[in-house]
């Protein structure tokens, strides 16, 4: 999983310190920069006039300014960009000055070297991050307008609809954790988001990434309440995500991180609290590691702490694939009430990770002709049908999809766009926009990702006869599963594989049947309806429960 690059304006009059900064950013692997250096405020202030700034590392000695005026005037063209201030030892009070005045740091230019530099660099981004954009997530806010709508229309007692808008209790860390470099600590942002307590325990995955932040963790929390209530889970919904990029970690970084995150977190997951799970950029290989840090503090092993774990320590088999399994369940249920032949029809899958490549696979087994599949930078077509297994042995060996020689090369948006029976988005929100909605060719749009599609593009697919499976139920695979993994766990009796996987498709077809009936019953989109069905549970539990004290 690859980060984009972050864009670094050295204002800098000094040719040499200048060209030291570049030699010591453009040894960093992760993260990359781009450096854009000018000698002058007045080239400084043009350059962020444009935008995509990052970082600003500022000389506050400069040819056209001097002192704090210098700072001021930066910080006064470009207010959201942290900056850091290089400053000479004479000059470290003028430097002090700068940073009560809003500078994120200040370097010494005569001390400075790789890491003091990267990681200065670091905790002015992430500072400036969890200043301002906690809350100001596009997920975030697509989660409460879904709620708000379905809500509306099914005249949910307002008292709950306010108290369903935020989750119930959210935790977040800034954590520390050693780099391979003893010396090295590395303080990274944590998080841990509960929706709703009065359901059961709460579940939801674990997610490491560079974009990780509260609004998206509330976000998916919130989804993972509805998709448990719409399958009748006795579970609410929570999420977890750590900012870092994990390509960037070893193993045994890895590990640390994930073990201090259990370690912070410990007082509220547990069996029967807070069941996490993998999710974006983890695995049953970090679930392992939280269920040894859990059991060590409890001092006996805890298997339901988690699930999505290594079968040998309790996980579940079909846990892996459930999500793309489910997936392809909910879409040859659909192809049979339209009367669409799926043997044979035509499939796109955007995203080729976890849950794309099994979607991929199972609709192949299935006997579609998948033309498209996508990973994070590369999108491949091929009108006879993809390899789809050849295509995850090349995936294995290179990692990305990158120079398959499989299919021909197309842009995003042109795979969304494709002619097909079934697009299944599984990669990232916000795919699917007013924008591109009208332009859309498929019969089907099953949602293997979490909120892939706006509200304005729910609209216009309705309109145009585009037949949704909402991401609440499309992708709960996953969590049926886990659910199954959690009740072995506390059993301590496991399930064989065809029983397993005819439980969930059971499940997930009897929440889909609820969802169409209400949805042809009260002429709604899919996606409300299914929505509906989810609060009508929650609400439920709300009312008879009542508020303590």
């Amino acid at each position: 999983m690859a980060s984009k690059p972050l864009t670094v304006l050295l204002v800098e009059d000094n040719p040499l310190y200048m060209r030291l900064i570049q030699r010591l950013l453009g040894r960093s692997e992760h993260p990359t920069f781009d450096v854009v250096t000018v000698e002058t405020l007045a080239a400084a202030l043009e350059r962020l006039a444009k935008g995509g700034v990052d970082v600003v590392l500022l000389d506050l000695m400069l040819p056209d300014s001097m002192a704090l005026d210098t700072f001021f005037r930066v910080r006064a063209q470009s207010a959201e960009t942290p900056i850091i201030i290089q400053s000479s030892l004479d000059d470290v009070s003028l430097a002090s000055r700068a940073v009560e005045g809003g500078a994120q740091d200040y370097l010494l230019k005569d001390r400075i070297n790789s890491v003091s530099l990267l990681r200065s660099i670091h905790y002015a981004v992430e500072r400036a991050h969890a200043r301002g954009a906690e809350w100001h997530s596009a997920m975030f806010h697509l989660a409460q307008q879904q709620l708000l709508k379905a809500a509306y229309i099914a005249e949910l007692d307002d008292n709950i609809r306010q108290r369903l808008l935020f989750p119930e209790r959210a935790q977040i860390a800034a954590l520390p954790f050693k780099r391979d470099k003893g010396d090295q600590v590395e303080t990274v942002f944590a998080y841990r988001v509960q929706h709703v307590l009065s359901m059961g325990p709460t579940k939801g995955g674990i997610r490491y990434h560079p974009d990780v932040g509260l609004g998206e963790v509330a976000a998916l929390a919130m989804l993972m309440t509805w998709k448990c209530a719409l399958t009748n889970l006795p579970y609410g919904g929570a999420k977890g995500g750590v900012r870092v990029d994990p390509a960037a970690l070893s193993q045994g970084e890895l590990e640390r991180l994930t073990r201090r995150y259990t370690s912070e977190f410990i007082g509220i997951i547990g069996p029967d609290k807070d069941v996490p799970a993998p999710d974006m950029g983890t695995d049953g290989q970090v679930m392992a590691w939280i269920m040894d840090t859990y059991s060590q503090h409890v001092g006996y092993a805890v298997p339901s702490v988690v699930t999505g774990k290594p079968i040998v320590l309790g996980g579940s088999l079909g846990r892996n694939e459930a999500t793309g399994r489910g997936l392809v369940y909910l879409i040859e249920h659909a192809c049979r009430s339209m009367d669409v032949n799926l043997n044979g029809g035509t499939a796109v899958v955007q995203g080729f990770g976890n849950v794309g490549a099994h979607t991929a696979t199972f609709l192949a087994e299935s006997g579609a002709k998948v033309v498209g599949v996508s990973d994070v930078g590369t999108a491949l077509y091929n009108p006879q049908g993809l390899p789809i297994d050849k295509l995850q042995d090349y995936v294995r060996e290179h990692r990305l999809l990158a120079d398959c020689p499989f299919g021909e090369a197309i842009t995003n948006r042109e795979l969304l766009e494709l002619d097909c029976d079934v697009l299944a988005p599984c990669a990232l929100q916000n795919q699917i926009t007013a924008e591109n909605a009208g332009r859309l060719n498929c019969r089907i749009l099953a949602e293997g990702a979490n909120g892939p599609t706006t509200l304005e593009a729910d609209e216009i697919l309705k309109e145009r006869g585009v037949f949704l499976l909402p991401d609440i139920l499309a992708n709960a695979g996953g969590v049926v599963v886990s659910y199954f993994e959690w009740v072995q766990g506390l059993q301590n009796l496991m399930w064989p594989l065809e029983e397993i996987n005819e439980r969930m498709r059971n499940i997930l077809t009897d929440a889909m049947t609820r969802t169409q009936r209400r949805a042809e019953a009260d002429k709604l989109d899919m996606r409300t309806a299914a929505m509906i069905e989810a609060l009508n549970r929650v609400g439920a539990a709300h009312q008879l429960r009542g508020l303590f004290p």
